[in-house]
């Protein structure tokens, strides 16, 4: 069976922002226009389809990026002539920092992405901490300022926001007529057009001569883009330095080139929810985002030899594919979301985990239109589906054929930050509270079980409060798991700042054959300046922890080698301070003894436990806190209020803008002095401000906390 849609014409992408910039509002937008959807689901009525969970229109915020299928034709062209109609793999991902893996995954998988903005608070955390991650993916993006009907609204001051926070590349495309409740139509500087969206919903898209007296400012519009747009080509800059016009396709064919290369990012502006701009973004995905061919072919490496290995994106090559979400489906079973890379796949055929070494059987393939489902025979490279009945295949595995094995680069899963307990109600509960966690954790990475070796609890962590409500919210509606929760708690973790040595030796003598173990060590803090390849072949880099082998002479056999590394990781992941993991410290084995008849491999990882404790307590060994960004928008007569309240917290102010009427206030604050600050926030302002958090770094705990955390851990 032949491919129903040609690869240039195929465009991956996804709509990513900061929480309520209207991504959502926008997604059901296109799929309007494009004919996917034949009514618009608003966010505020919970009828949306790209948010089809109960709890993602109970919130009126998306928790679960959602992807569907689209054909466009663009605005300028003729209906008849589909010469430039292009095939949309669209994933609506959440603007809430809790589920960030859910853009950072589908930024993995995509080709480019459309950053949507609101019109009134311009660039705001979350779009910066998405920026950040396409960037780490280069992601070639366009930009849509949304929002542009609401009060307060004012693109030049949000596309300023964007040059001065996110990049000097971005470039106006468009200007619009209006603001506020007085927005009534978009200037395309491109084709020097008034651009009207009248019919049903604004579906009828129509280009007018420029108003008079916007010329002007439109013709001044117009050149500065001009300019960002030869800078980026030197043949270009030539031309236009020597009084040289461009056409419109010229100019086109520039800013697509530049798009790709990540030198240009495209501005756009609009209204969503008055239905006025959508279309002229989703000509722009056609203009200028990438076709699967246009990227650099993914990179990987071979599983056996370990050699660095390239990805040829095409029809014809050997199936490569890259797992980047799994889900439990109420009705067909676990559904894993796969981007496909290079070569075919049909149902009913056998892939290779390069991952995990394992063959697995793909007995249906569905293509997914958020929740509902289309059942196909064949995807081709360059396609985003979903495989039924893959048991062993997860988030970031890899599927190829065994013939020619591969293994694409991995997702980076962020660290959870917060924990918190939880027990079944009743025993019933207890049998199926398990196999909820489990389900839950194969489709979350960055949602983690564990129990307490202490009190045997089970310890459930997130990336956040709102973020561990959900998980407890989905075992009680999907797995009927009633359960209690604990308080929240911070997700501390141990280091040391200096360096140290320590001996350990057990020895233990019981009648028949004794047990020894003895083992010296160095430990200081990992040096992340030398590069992984750079390291000498005695050094073993993890994460968060090194192992250097610095044993002569046979002083401690090498077959205990790897029983003292495991001791030490064991004894790290316990912690020594106040029962945390150790990270980021480098254990040197230098020198050891042991006995030719009672020695073992549990002698020496005990022994290997003990020189931890012993180096640890001699390295000014310290307690490491989540540090969060959060930023406060309040009425300015508040301004003095939260500042005062946030140093009380140990926060400290990085700064100050104004948004309109209000006061835009920037801290790093330690997570746990902002439970519950929702509330308090509400009660110190007449609940008129409002605050977003998301992680920032991780940051020493001062002494006098240090001792109250090690003393209620204990």
């Amino acid at each position: 069976m032949a491919r129903d849609y040609p690869l240039n014409k195929t465009r991956n992408f996804g709509v990513i922002a900061h929480i309520d910039a209207g991504k959502t509002t926008t997604t059901e937008r296109i799929l309007f226009y494009t004919g996917v959807s034949h009514k618009i689901g608003e966010v505020h009525d919970g009828a949306t389809v790209m948010d089809w969970m109960e709890q993602e229109r109970e919130r009126g915020i998306t928790i679960t990026s959602a992807a569907t299928t689209a054909f466009w034709n663009p605005t300028y062209m003729d209906p008849k002539d589909v010469s430039k109609k292009c095939r949309f793999n669209i994933i609506d991902t959440p603007g809430h920092i809790d589920f960030t893996i859910e853009v950072k995954r589908s930024l993995r998988v995509l080709d480019g992405a459309v950053v949507v903005f609101d019109g009134v608070a311009g660039v705001e955390p979350q779009s910066e901490t998405n920026w950040r991650y396409a960037s780490d993916a280069m992601v070639p993006r366009i930009c849509y300022i949304n929002k542009l009907d609401r009060m307060g609204a004012n693109f030049d001051k949000a596309f300023a926001s964007i040059l001065d926070r996110l990049s000097k590349k971005a470039v106006r495309m468009q200007m619009p007529i209006g603001e506020e409740e007085n927005f009534d139509g978009i200037i395309d500087l491109l084709t020097m057009k008034e651009v009207k969206f009248t019919g049903d919903k604004g579906k009828d898209v129509s280009f007018v001569e420029i108003p008079a007296e916007y010329l002007e400012e439109a013709k001044s519009r117009r050149a500065e883009m001009i300019e960002k747009i030869v800078e980026t080509d030197e043949d270009m800059m030539t031309g236009y330095l020597e009084g040289k016009e461009f056409s419109v396709e010229e100019l086109k064919a520039a800013i697509r080139k530049a798009t790709i290369a990540n030198e240009l990012f495209p501005v756009f502006c609009g209204s969503s929810l008055k239905n006025r701009g959508v279309q002229l973004v989703l000509d722009a995905v056609v203009d200028y985002l990438p076709s699967p061919l246009d990227i650099a072919p993914p990179k990987g490496i071979d599983p056996h030899t370990g050699e660095p290995t390239v990805v040829e994106v095409s029809d014809t090559a050997p199936f490569a594919a890259l797992a980047f979400k799994s889900m439990a489906d109420p009705f067909v079973g676990q559904l894993t979301f796969f981007r496909v890379y290079a070569g075919t796949l049909e149902a009913g055929s056998y892939i290779y985990n390069s991952t995990k070494d394992k063959k697995e059987r793909v007995s249906r393939i569905l293509r997914m239109h958020a929740n509902e489902r289309e059942e196909v025979k064949t995807v081709y490279a360059g396609e985003i589906a979903a495989a039924v009945g893959l048991k062993d295949t997860i988030t970031s595995d890899t599927m190829c054929t065994e013939e020619h094995p591969v293994v694409l680069e991995k997702i980076v899963v962020p660290e959870s930050v917060i924990s918190m307990r939880v027990e079944p109600k009743t025993k019933a509960d207890q049998e199926k509270m398990g196999i909820a966690l489990s389900k839950l954790a194969i489709e979350d990475p960055t949602f983690r079980v564990s129990s307490d070796p202490e009190t045997l609890e089970t310890i459930i962590s997130g990336m956040g409060e709102l973020h561990l409500d959900i998980i407890v919210d989905r075992m009680k509606r999907e797995f009927g798991v009633e359960a209690n929760t604990g308080k929240p708690q911070v997700a501390y973790k141990e280091t040391i700042l200096g360096s140290a040595s320590g001996e350990g030796k057990y020895i233990k003598q019981s009648g028949g054959r004794g047990q020894y173990g003895h083992a010296k060590i160095n430990i200081k803090p990992i040096d992340y300046s030398i590069a992984q390849e750079d390291l000498p072949k005695n050094v073993k880099r993890y994460d968060n922890f090194e192992f250097v082998n610095a044993i002569k002479g046979g002083a401690i056999p090498q077959e205990f080698i790897p029983a003292v590394e495991k001791g030490l990781r064991e004894a790290m992941d316990r912690g020594t301070v106040a029962g945390f993991k150790m990270v980021d410290v480098s254990c040197e084995l230098y020198d050891g003894s042991f006995h030719e008849v009672d020695s073992s491999e549990i002698a020496f990882k005990l022994a290997a436990g003990m020189a931890l404790a012993d180096a640890v307590g001699k390295a000014k060994p310290v307690i490491l806190e989540p540090i969060m960004k959060v930023e406060i928008v309040t009425p300015d007569k508040f301004y003095g209020d939260i500042t005062g309240n946030l140093s009380s917290k140990r926060g400290q102010i990085e700064g100050m803008d104004e948004r309109g009427q209000d006061k835009v206030i920037r801290a790093m604050v330690p997570l746990s002095e902002m439970f519950g600050y929702v509330n308090n926030l509400r009660s110190m302002t007449e609940g008129r401000a409002s605050f977003t958090m998301e992680f920032g770094k991780y940051d020493v705990v001062p002494a006098n906390i240090a001792k109250d955390i090690a003393e209620n851990k204990k």
